[in-house]
């Protein structure tokens, strides 16, 4: 293969430069594409419309990221595809900073890139790179010439058109992943500040955290107040860190199936947000200390914002993937969040045994209703009741009570005293059982508090009369088990 020679001058080799550069390092076609999505955001773009499709000539997958953003001159255009040929160069204002996202991201997915932009009033101009010509040894051109504007009075369209790096046998599966990873990345801006289509398909924003996903009648709930750091971002300078924690409703969702829990993203999605600008930029296990990553962890989730100053302190990559925090920052996060996230964990964990107790109570509830029907109707306010519903909690009471009752609208709810001695007397032994016979058991035993405690509002609080009533309500129950 002929190639172009090269310059004594010469930095790089071109034809060498252009294979190495594909090389990227990009995770995913989303991650690369959202150097795209970020570049019309910087030119204040409210529209971005992604087309994807294949080739008639070879079946390749192509894309097309149009926007309707403010464009850009020749000079701009020309500088485009070069490397660091950004002119906000080292700038920690926004998204971009060195000028390597488009041609980075372009080649890492395709062998063909081709950027058209129109501005107000000028005619649209269009530059093009090629992979084949320059490892061929063809000369980089990068010369504007005459191209097709939009149907927007400025904008800009980028044509990845031979795409032999996306794997995706079904294009269909690949639009499901960015409306996904898409959706998640730039969910602070969708809705609000940009209207994203793939497809035609408007991408709906997707918040980790779940404080806006509704179930069973129930959202995720912040933990408590967003905590800010101060962080010195050089000599003269300091940036903040905002950190929000959310923790997901075990009582109303740890019932759910599988594959909701997957689809809502309950499951497998816990851990840390990363948010640059209100940019997602990573997401993992970040600033936990020693604390592992559990599967109770995936009930409560951690969002962290930093302003751009901070950069260097978090280690931004130049693909916007990943962050390689500095020891400062680990320093001044990682105890506080180490400590929250063991203590949600210890929540959650709380949660699920709550849980756990709450379904198996469920049981002795439904057998102590069955036998309602053989016993005195009670006296509620004054009034006589229907039929009785039941309902067994646990929960911290003074000591001086293995249980609280209570009768309110045909429900006797029972609430055990977690702290009394009795609680853990009669519950951990049933714990250590097997599962069958301690099933039994418990039920036995929750009976025969439900009993006592239907006896109590049956005949007041007389000794003899409450033993004597107790005594027959509990058999009766017995009967039913």
């Amino acid at each position: 293969m002929a190639t172009r020679p090269q310059h004594a001058g010469d930095l790089i080799v071109s034809s060498n430069f252009i294979r190495a550069a594909r090389e990227a390092g990009y995770v995913s076609v989303s991650t690369a594409l959202s150097e795209l999505i970020d570049n019309a955001l910087e030119a204040q773009a409210s529209d971005i419309s992604v087309s994807i499709s294949r080739s008639a000539s070879n079946g390749m997958p192509q894309i097309e990221v149009e926007d309707n953003g403010i464009g850009m001159n020749a000079t701009e255009l020309s500088d485009c595809l070069r490397f660091g040929g950004s002119s906000r160069f080292g700038g920690k204002e926004s998204f971009g900073r060195f000028g390597m996202g488009l041609p980075s991201a372009s080649l890492s997915q395709t062998r063909n890139i081709q950027v058209t932009a129109w501005m107000q009033d000028s005619a649209a101009l269009t530059v093009s790179l090629d992979v084949d010509q320059i490892v061929a040894g063809q000369p980089v051109d990068l010369t504007p010439r005459p191209g097709a504007g939009g149907v927007t009075e400025s904008g800009c369209r980028i044509a990845w058109q031979d795409c032999d790096r996306i794997e995706y046998q079904r294009l269909a599966w690949l639009e499901r992943a960015l409306h996904r990873d898409l959706g998640q990345i730039y969910r602070r801006f969708l809705n609000t500040q940009i209207r994203l289509t793939i497809n035609g398909t408007v991408v709906e924003p997707i918040d980790p955290t779940l404080l806006t996903t509704e179930l069973n009648g129930s959202s995720a709930l912040l933990a408590f107040e967003p905590l800010k750091f101060e962080v010195a971002a050089g000599p003269l300078n300091t940036g903040f860190v905002t950190v929000r924690f959310s923790i997901l409703p075990v009582s109303s969702w740890h019932s759910l199936d599988s594959v909701t829990k997957r689809r809502v993203g309950i499951v497998g999605h816990g851990g840390v947000s990363i948010l640059r600008a209100g940019r997602e930029v990573a997401s993992g296990w970040h600033f936990m200390g020693g604390k592992r990553k559990e599967n109770y962890d995936d009930w409560w989730r951690c969002e962290v914002e930093f302003d751009p100053i901070l950069d260097e302190q978090f280690g931004i990559t130049i693909n916007k993937q990943g962050i390689r925090p500095s020891r400062a920052l680990r320093e001044a996060l990682e105890p506080d969040l180490e400590s929250i996230a063991r203590m949600l964990n210890s929540r959650v964990r709380q949660s699920f045994e709550d849980a756990k107790f709450n379904s198996a109570a469920a049981k002795s509830c439904s057998i102590a209703e069955s036998a309602d029907a053989d016993l005195p109707i009670l006296q509620g306010n004054g009034k006589t009741t229907g039929p009785i519903r039941y309902e067994i909690r646990s929960a911290p009471l003074p000591l001086d009570l293995m249980f609280e009752t209570s009768l309110s609208s045909q429900t006797l709810t029972i609430v055990l005293n977690v702290d009394h001695p009795g609680f853990s007397a009669l519950y951990k032994p049933l714990q250590e059982m097997q599962e069958q016979r301690s099933s039994e058991l418990r039920t036995a035993v929750e009976l025969l508090i439900i009993s006592y405690a239907r006896a109590t509002f049956q005949v007041g609080n007389s000794g003899d009369d409450v033993h004597r009533a107790w005594s027959t309500t509990y058999g009766r129950m017995l009967q039913r088990s």
